[in-house]
């Protein structure tokens, strides 16, 4: 068994080898020379600050030494946070998450070291570092002993946070597991974690989650609207930041309730919520911000007073419905609506379509910037816009531009595995499947086929996944 060297006796041999004095070498990599002889003679304890310059100047990968840094300084030692703290970093800065682990590891015997774990989870998860990120919050959620804790509400909010994705199934989870937690949150972290719940839900199509979630969101926006303005404490800001003016998620429960509502056929209540956000008069900001958000309300409430006629079959503010859209950005979700309509009651909206070609083309492969819990409901309104327009224009006879269209929504359902639209646009398939060319035949058959072998893989056994 071959015996790996100290850092101390493998930086003596290098400067051995290359014929260097201590000053010299410490002049090279900016360290002064008692601490680079404390160093290298092993009097001294040495920072992963001094490991990296020794490791530079000797023309090294930059964690060439961790493991051993980890035996030496680590283990071997006793444990100082302000020494270890700076080399979690690094760990993760370099993707050494083997090492960052076996350091954790050894921290979570003493539990006094759990708040400065978690600081470094909320650090690192700021930065973008989600993998160390979500390792910590878990190792510190396993070891919180206070289940009613708030950091094991947080850590079980990051963990949501991170883990929602592309994938439903994986997002259906992350929502399970994490709503138990939700209401041990700060009041003010709630609201947007209630939020993003009913978001995720939304994008599940699960609308009496959805409603759930929403209204509690109301509920307590309104409760800390009337905390922030009484009398007594007027002018009190949360100790929280929130996302949003607090004002906005009272509005958008009630809309996220409209729509759940409408979406389950009840266009009655959906208009009763509408009208809970349609007059916002009681707003008391008048900031930039708030102006801003009062904007977009007004705007979405006309939209949606429109799309609440239309879907109780009042075809007749289809026009209106029509100019308000022409000057939105994105309007997927918009002409899903008019694609429905002429869908559910049989009517003709080529001239529309027409109309919006330009948008339509372009979203085929559009990037959105929004936040990751509005990615996953664009993302489900994408695959629905496609399907729902294969649709309209295979019923239409335009067999080509259709296929083409249900193809594009099979390859978009198997990116978020929506197993209900797979099987969707496999039904409306084989229920044209006769009037497809024989090409067109094969390009479904390799999409679908590329669909099932990606499910397929994922849905396997997995076990001692810690």
């Amino acid at each position: 068994m071959e015996i790996t060297p100290t850092i101390q006796a493998e930086v003596q041999t290098y400067l051995k080898r290359k014929g260097l004095t201590m000053t010299e070498f410490g002049h090279t990599i900016d360290l002064n020379v008692g601490t680079v002889s404390g160093i290298v003679t092993g009097n001294r304890s040495m920072s992963v600050h001094q490991l990296d310059s020794i490791t530079a100047g000797m023309n090294l990968p930059p964690d060439y030494f961790y493991e051993r840094y980890i035996e030496e300084c680590i283990e071997e030692c006793p444990l100082n946070w302000k020494k270890i703290s700076p080399f979690l970093y690094r760990c993760i800065e370099l993707g050494r998450l083997d090492c960052l682990q076996r350091v954790v590891i050894l921290l979570l015997d003493n539990p006094n070291y759990l708040p400065s774990l978690f600081e470094v989870a909320e650090n690192v998860y700021q930065d973008g570092y989600n993998e160390a990120a979500a390792y910590l919050y878990k190792k510190v959620a396993e070891s919180e002993k206070q289940q009613h804790s708030e950091r094991l509400a947080i850590c079980q909010y990051r963990l949501f946070q991170i883990n929602v994705g592309q994938d439903r199934a994986v997002n259906l989870q992350a929502a399970i597991e994490f709503a138990p937690f939700v209401d041990r949150l700060d009041e003010i972290e709630q609201l947007d974690a209630l939020k993003d719940l009913a978001n995720v839900y939304r994008s599940l199509s699960m609308w009496d989650k959805v409603y759930e979630f929403a209204h509690r969101m109301g509920q307590l926006g309104q409760l800390q609207y009337h905390l922030v303005h009484n009398s007594k404490r007027k002018g009190t800001e949360p100790r929280k930041k929130l996302s949003r003016p607090l004002f906005v998620y009272i509005a958008y429960a009630e809309l996220m309730c409209a729509n759940a509502c409408d979406a389950k056929g009840d266009h009655a209540q959906a208009l009763a919520h509408l009208r809970g956000y349609s007059d916002l008069s009681w707003v008391k900001e008048n900031d930039p911000d708030t102006l801003h958000w009062l904007e977009k309300f007004e705007h979405w409430a006309k939209i949606n007073t429109c799309v609440n006629k239309l879907m109780s079959g009042d075809i007749s503010v289809l026009p209106d419905y029509v100019e308000h859209i022409s000057g939105e950005q994105h309007i997927f979700a918009e002409l899903l609506n008019v694609i429905e309509v002429a869908n559910r009651y049989n009517i003709d909206i080529d001239h529309i379509l027409q109309q919006f070609e330009p948008q339509i083309t372009v979203y085929r492969d559009q990037e959105y910037t929004s936040t990751l819990t509005e990615q996953q409901v664009i993302l489900e309104e994408t695959v629905r816009f496609w399907y729902k327009l294969a649709k309209y224009n295979l019923y239409k006879g335009r067999y080509l531009y259709g296929f083409k269209c249900l193809i594009e929504a099979l390859k978009k359902a198997g990116i978020i595995n929506h197993a209900l639209l797979i099987s969707n646009c496999a039904g409306l398939f084989f229920c044209f499947s006769e009037l497809a060319t024989p090409e067109m035949q094969a390009q479904f058959y390799s999409a679908y086929k590329e669909v099932w072998e990606k499910n397929d893989q994922e849905d396997s056994f997995n076990f001692g996944n810690n």
